[in-house]
């Protein structure tokens, strides 16, 4: 069950970036369009080779994942965007008014399954909660992500080898190998561990194989 008040601590924080940057980067606590293009490539690592996915963006924000998908002419047969603020979610209904494949949530309820679910910067922010508070969130996350896709799932995370000059009180600094042995053990032995690329983070690829994250975990 998750902790209605860090959920409402973490939408505060996010509208607040939103209405102080607009539908900008910025305006999802990203310090430049190159990172945050790069961790959608990074994301999308996930879809490569299949015909026109289907995918759920879990935090969605503005919808800058959407932009990216669609400015690659990327095609997919339908996407979700899901975000727990709803200023984030009637800026991106503004933004994609005419977008028929697109559709975005306010409530995680109203999510469909899809072929694959994506998620950045979620897992980032944590504010005055505790590390073990978050990890729980964060694997609880995880899961419910894997529950919402047939095919495949990838996030992101800051990752605790960031050197402890550059960090911050307020962010989360996940352990990749713990992250990477996690999903291993819960829900595929598919999983890719990216870590070679230029912001401190990394990223982790799930392919699933079609079964229900229960049935994956008896198998």
């Amino acid at each position: 069950m998750m902790d209605p008040a860090l959920i409402s601590a973490v939408e505060r924080y996010y509208t607040a970036k939103l209405d102080a940057h607009g539908a900008t980067p910025s305006g999802v606590d990203w310090n430049s369009a190159a990172g945050q293009d790069l961790r959608f490539e990074k994301l999308l690592t996930v879809v490569k080779g299949i015909g026109q996915p289907s995918i759920n963006d879990f935090g969605c924000g503005y919808s800058g994942l959407l932009d990216y998908v669609r400015e690659r002419n990327i095609r997919v047969n339908s996407y979700c965007g899901y975000d727990i603020s709803a200023a984030m979610i009637a800026e991106a209904r503004r933004r994609h008014a005419g977008d028929p494949q697109a559709t975005f949530v306010n409530n995680e309820s109203d999510i469909a399954v899809a072929d694959f679910t994506l998620a950045s910067g979620i897992f980032n922010v944590r504010l005055e909660h505790s590390s073990a508070v978050w990890k729980r969130y964060m694997f609880e996350t995880v899961d419910r992500m894997a529950a919402l896709s047939r095919h495949g799932m990838a996030f992101n995370a800051l990752t605790s080898h960031s050197d402890y000059g550059y960090r911050r009180a307020d962010l989360f600094y996940a352990d990749p190998a713990e992250m990477l042995d996690y999903c291993l053990r819960r829900h595929s032995r598919d999983v890719s561990l990216l870590h070679d690329y230029e912001l401190y983070e990394f990223t982790i690829v799930v392919r699933l194989d079609g079964r229900s994250p229960m049935t994956r975990l008896a198998g």
